[in-house]
């Protein structure tokens, strides 16, 4: 029997419709689609659930294997594996249902996928890899994390293109001290940087001779061995203990550097000083960042879920201040 006779005899959807049906709009489309509204919804929870269990756990990685490529092949992969799962039942039931019409498939998979996941991205959490090595060793290059959204509240820049008509912040909630954070450039607010909050508004801040001086204490700061990758050789690994308790490990490439000795910063009112753990590769609040307003904070990164370099994270997963110890 051909598909077609199939399709004639049972009044069921084609498998070349259900297939790209399935491709574009999921499991979820695609049973909607061939008319089973419980699979779909059951197909939707099921890998909802299955998708924050592996990023709260963390993905794999091959010890030393670049899999960079996987990212960017990743939607093709997962296209297949949709494909595959429903395609087998485009013949075993009828799509006589309201939601099997083609429109109806249309608004549901849109108001369950790119409405929900901007919804998430904009109000919970967004994810973010990292190509920069000016928070090594805490974050590496290759990482992969997530930023929360609830943890100072919301600004015109929590939501992808600005579209939050809004001044300031609301809900918003004071950043600590040792947060690391992901915020709007000043300068270029259309680029994001991702430091470590360690001047809070009123102040004073000033590196001298590598070691951080807050309001002219310096912080608690010692050697605690060295530090190696494909990019930094043999750097030197120390711990710097914030008041309040973050304690996290920063490198130091080499002494007498541009930015060991600073001249004094006074934090303004609603404004931050961020520093990268690499003292001496970042670009940090000591030059063109420059102090970071509350408004241009984007969220508190969190937590790391994949490291795409095949760069162990597991003892770097958790971000709460004290990463890196």
């Amino acid at each position: 029997m051909t598909e077609e006779t199939a399709q004639r005899e049972t009044g069921s959807r084609s498998r070349w419709s259900t297939a790209l049906v399935s491709a574009f709009g999921g499991p979820f489309g695609g049973f909607l689609w061939i008319g089973n509204g419980r699979l779909a919804v059951a197909s939707l929870v099921v890998i909802c659930a299955i998708t924050f269990a592996i990023i709260y756990a963390g993905f794999p990685v091959l010890p030393g294997v670049d899999l960079g490529w996987v990212a960017n092949l990743s939607g093709i992969g997962l296209m297949a594996v949709w494909v595959a799962l429903v395609v087998p039942f485009a013949h075993r039931f009828k799509p006589d249902r309201w939601y099997s019409h083609g429109f109806s498939v249309l608004v549901l998979v849109f108001l369950s996928s790119p409405v929900a996941a901007f919804a998430i991205r904009s109000f919970l959490f967004q994810p973010f890899s990292i190509s920069s090595g000016s928070m090594v060793p805490t974050l590496q290059d290759g990482d992969y994390l997530f930023v929360s959204k609830t943890a100072y509240g919301y600004s015109r820049y929590s939501v992808p293109f600005n579209l939050l008509p809004i001044e300031g912040r609301v809900f918003g909630a004071e950043p600590k001290r040792g947060d690391v954070v992901v915020f709007k450039y000043p300068p270029d607010p259309s680029v994001d940087y991702i430091q470590r909050i360690v001047g809070l508004p009123g102040e004073k801040i000033q590196i001298i001779d590598g070691v951080l001086h807050i309001s002219d204490v310096a912080v608690g700061h010692e050697d605690i061995g060295s530090f190696s990758s494909e990019e930094f050789s043999n750097a030197k690994r120390q711990s710097e203990a914030l008041p309040g308790g973050a304690t996290h490990s920063v490198l130091d490439l080499t002494d007498n550097s541009i930015g060991d000795n600073t001249r004094e910063f006074e934090v303004p009112e609603g404004h931050y000083f961020v520093l990268g753990d690499n003292r001496d590769n970042a670009s940090d609040s000591r030059f063109s960042v420059g102090f970071v307003p509350y408004e241009n904070l984007v969220g508190k990164a969190v937590r790391l879920f994949w490291n795409s370099k095949g760069t162990d994270y597991s003892s770097r997963q958790t971000l709460d201040g004290s990463a890196g110890k």
